[in-house]
């Protein structure tokens, strides 16, 4: 494998344990279903599907030097990722996302990437240091960011001279953090992966279709924004107009890593030489095949 990456992955890398049921749920229910524990967090979803579509990423974040670090370094190594430049702290324990899906989709999840956030600005250390870029000579190529990170570190991204010539892409790691990712619109250097609830979060104000939300994205500041709406028309909106397309309808096995997959095939799509609306409808697709349990990642 090759040591020199494609695509930076920033953001949460962590344990995902995911309660699954065939049941419809409700607050108190108790019900039979699988509990998986697997490589998961915005920044390792992102990279993990990156990598099955034949692109090299490397993670920066934060993991622990704890024996859920190490398993997890091993498991994504394993995988053909580079875990060389993430930070790894002996004080702060290995983050974990934790959620409940049932027929009727998530019922609650909690993300305690508390590691992540103490370590700050740190993760960021190959950027400055000449590893991967430097003042003088700034990264250039494609960065995917995630909403995990606090917000005092996403706003010092949104305009530190250190990503001024990086391809960014930015996704909140869920709606309770979309509002995390304002700094981007003031800096309109940045395309943003949001569904419709977490556009409306950063607009502050409520859209009917997900074209209306990427246009309102944009003229709020961003470079470019593309908006899901579950199964209804995804659009993408950036200065040379509007391109929407329909997702594929599936059964829907699960949900928690939808948004990161359709991300990454739109990057991958991208990178392929897809035209813009080629590349829309192919991430659709993939989120498709993922949301249906056709794929793993």
């Amino acid at each position: 494998m090759s040591d020199t990456p494609d695509i930076l992955c920033i953001g949460s890398v962590l344990w995902d344990v995911i309660g699954r049921s065939n049941s419809s749920m409700r607050q108190g229910s108790d019900v039979p279903g699988r509990i998986t524990q697997l490589p998961g967090g915005v920044a390792l979803n992102i990279a993990m599907t990156l990598r099955r579509f034949g692109l090299t990423p490397a993670l920066l974040s934060a993991v622990g030097q704890d024996a859920a670090g190490e398993q997890l370094i091993a498991e994504t190594e394993a995988m053909g990722l580079i875990c060389k430049h993430l930070y790894r702290s002996a004080d702060l324990p290995t983050d974990k996302y934790m959620a409940v899906e049932g027929a009727n989709g998530l019922i609650a999840a909690i993300a305690d990437a508390h590691s992540l956030e103490a370590a700050g600005e740190k993760i960021l250390a190959p950027l400055q240091d000449a590893t991967l870029g430097s003042l003088d000579a700034p990264y250039s190529g494609l960065i995917a960011l995630d909403g995990n990170l606090t917000l005092t570190l996403l706003s010092k991204i949104a305009k530190d001279p250190l990503f001024a010539s990086a391809d960014l892409r930015v996704a909140p790691a869920s709606p309770g953090k979309a509002e995390r990712l304002r700094p981007f619109l003031d800096q309109t250097r940045a395309t943003l992966y949001v569904n419709l609830e977490e556009a409306e979060l950063l607009c502050q104000k409520s859209f009917d279709t997900a074209a209306v939300a990427a246009q309102a994205l944009i003229a709020r500041g961003a470079a470019r924004a593309l908006v899901t709406h579950g199964g209804n028309l995804a659009a993408e909106a950036d200065a040379s107009g509007l391109r929407q397309a329909t997702p594929p309808q599936v059964l829907v096995a699960r949900v928690t890593g939808a948004g990161d997959t359709f991300m990454a095939a739109h990057i991958s799509a991208e990178l392929s030489g897809a035209h813009k609306q080629d590349a829309l409808e192919q991430a659709l697709q993939a989120a498709a095949r993922y949301v249906s349990g056709e794929t793993t990642h």
